[in-house]
């Protein structure tokens, strides 16, 4: 008896991968693994798709926040955060232009369900899980959306310069184990070259602004084991399937990849910024190791017995999140020391950054 995986499920242990904000429950991993892998896939991606875009979008920013480049051995130290906003035309998705199998359909409810981003109070769709002759085997509700205006995203990087008026930035957040919340890591790295200044000093002296491209490219990495076990009662369907189930874990990688070219203009503390660029974001998200999912049932007398059949990573999302431009306009405030900045990016997403820094030196 086939049944249907609780996509909230699936929400709450990525929306908590990639926020860390929440304790896990492994109950509520164990509900994963309860439908095809393939419509469970779908299901999830369009659920989740304003987090992947927007944690995408948030890898992407804070790269740079003036054109001019440091003094040689000159170095900054800074932490800020960015929020993407979840447009209008995120929050909701169509369930039956998923592509999903004859076995899905929608019993009740419309065909529109909230993404991540959506209401979370508004009623969302039924759907049946049919077997192969028409039965319905399960009938579930699609999740209701989470209410999230913003999707966050941290940032935390040291800038250097060399000469030739380049910068070199490296964003590092060594492995970190959260217990039982899994583990993550990030790291990446960034370039920006002063045009005027390597064009010239003397041109450098006499334009009233600086001018600087630069590049960036970060990633991000989450791992959590689990531990999801033989449905009660079940039994293998034949004596092929697979028992040994300790390789089970999440495994989630969001990479971003941006370029841009950035004018800036130093008025005494205050620097104004503007930058227009190219950004890119990928997300691969899965189930790794091998799961007991029930996929028949044999009837023996007045009872079902269930028969599970092993799956090897059953879900796995590999896509391109965001490709194409942005403009970013912003500020940077140098205050002996300290350093306060924030812009505000309009691109498929629009979005915010703000932050503080220790700086010695220009």
């Amino acid at each position: 008896m086939k049944k249907t995986v609780t996509l909230f499920r699936i929400a709450l242990v990525l929306t908590c991968a990639i926020s860390t904000n929440t304790s896990f429950a492994q109950d509520d991993v164990s509900e994963l693994i309860k439908s095809s892998p393939a419509d469970a896939t779908k299901l999830t991606a369009a659920y989740l798709s304003p987090l992947f875009k927007g944690f995408g979008i948030g890898l992407n920013s804070g790269w740079n926040n003036t054109a001019a480049t440091r003094g040689i051995g000159r170095f900054e130290v800074r932490v800020s955060a960015s929020g993407a906003i979840v447009p209008t035309s995120g929050k909701n998705y169509d369930v039956t232009k998923l592509g999903l199998s004859s076995q899905i359909s929608v019993a009740s409810g419309g065909n529109i369900a909230p993404t991540v981003g959506g209401s979370s109070t508004a009623s969302t769709p039924v759907i049946n899980v049919k077997s192969g002759s028409g039965t319905v085997l399960e009938s579930f509700s699609l999740p209701q959306g989470a209410g999230l205006p913003l999707i966050p995203a941290p940032q935390v990087q040291a800038s250097v310069g060399l000469p030739r008026s380049i910068d070199v930035t490296l964003r590092l957040m060594p492995k970190l184990k959260l217990g039982d919340a899994g583990e993550i890591g990030m790291i990446g790295g960034g370039v920006k070259v002063d045009l005027l200044r390597v064009l010239s000093k003397t041109t450098d002296k006499i334009a009233p602004f600086s001018v600087a491209v630069g590049i960036g490219y970060t990633t991000f990495d989450y791992s959590l084991g689990l531990n999801v076990p033989v449905p009660n009662g079940a039994v293998p369907k034949d004596v092929s399937q697979v028992k040994d189930f300790t390789t089970q874990q999440i495994s989630a990688k969001f990479s971003g990849t941006s370029f841009e070219a950035i004018i800036s203009k130093k008025l005494l503390f205050f620097t104004p910024f503007l930058s227009v660029g190219y950004m890119s974001a990928k997300t691969e998200v899965g189930l790794k190791g091998n799961y007991p999912i029930v996929t028949d049932g044999v009837a023996v007398g007045a009872t079902v017995v269930k028969q599970y059949s092993s799956f090897t990573d059953p879900i796995s999302i590999k896509q391109t999140d965001i490709s194409g431009l942005n403009t970013t306009v912003g500020f940077k405030m140098n205050l002996l020391i300290l350093r306060i900045f924030g812009s505000y990016s309009i691109g498929e997403y629009n979005s915010v950054n703000a932050g503080i820094g220790l700086g010695i030196g220009k």
